[in-house]
């Protein structure tokens, strides 16, 4: 898409410091073909530049996005981040570099937009399907839950279950991009979580789980027995965080 020289961009990884990197590129006139993080094990044979993260010039582009776009193409972006699409900034830079240097397609099916559109919308989706699939449990009065999305779906369900949850103290650990968000009336904050090791559930807890898969079974109709129809509506990967559906996605 542009005539810049190709680069290779290092950053920290946070939405903050992609936004740095575009401003670096637009300032330095370089087209990032490849963005890496500082862990990230992948050699380029591009040159490679080292951008620090600058808040203040990641807050003049993200009100940019809007001026230059739309509210609705930096919410676009933004989403975007948050989205396990592969080569994600490549095509959210190319993306932005249309929105500043030429015009956005008013048909929103352009592939170079529809790219991003498909993978927030998946993002959306699997956030959506989380708001009834996560389930807590009481360790020493903090709620806790585990999840494993396919994308970073915390920031989206944090509105949720503060607003379900304003009186409590949870936490919510995303084990695939090991992060949690930790909850107290209402405060939040989201923060890097590499593991967590829990020990067993008091008995009151245990109990309380064991009538939960209980009542699931009792409830349960054999005759309409449809494993297909409801791996459609509840997918086997969520299972294993699910308290009645734990053991059979043990057994495989």
């Amino acid at each position: 898409m542009s005539t810049w020289p190709p680069c290779t961009m290092l950053y920290d990884g946070s939405f903050a410091g992609f936004l740095s990197c575009v401003g670096e590129s637009f300032r330095q006139k370089v087209y990032p073909f490849y963005f890496l993080f500082p862990r990230t094990r992948q050699i380029s044979l591009y040159p490679l530049r080292e951008v620090a993260t600058d808040q203040a010039l990641a807050r003049e582009l993200y009100g940019q996005l809007e001026a230059q776009g739309s509210a609705a193409f930096r919410r676009l972006i933004t989403y975007s981040f948050l989205t396990s699409l592969p080569q994600r900034e490549r095509n959210m830079f190319d993306a932005i570099y249309l929105a500043f240097h030429h015009a956005l397609p008013q048909d929103l099916t352009d592939e170079r937009l529809l790219v991003l559109t498909r993978a927030v919308r998946r993002l959306v989706h699997e956030a959506h399907q989380y708001k009834g699939f996560v389930r807590f449990a009481d360790y020493g009065g903090v709620l806790v839950g585990q999840i494993a999305p396919e994308n970073r779906v915390l920031p989206l369900l944090r509105p949720h279950f503060c607003q379900r949850l304003p009186q409590e103290a949870f936490l919510l650990h995303d084990k695939t991009h090991r992060q949690a968000l930790f909850a107290v009336r209402g405060k939040w904050k989201l923060r890097p979580l590499d593991q967590l090791d829990l020990d067993d559930p008091s008995q009151a807890e245990a109990q309380c789980q064991a009538l939960w898969r209980q009542f699931y079974r009792t409830i349960a109709i054999p005759d309409r027995e449809n494993p297909r129809c409801r791996m459609t509506h509840l997918p086997k990967r969520f299972w294993g965080e699910m308290t009645e559906l734990r053991a059979e996605a043990r057994q495989g």
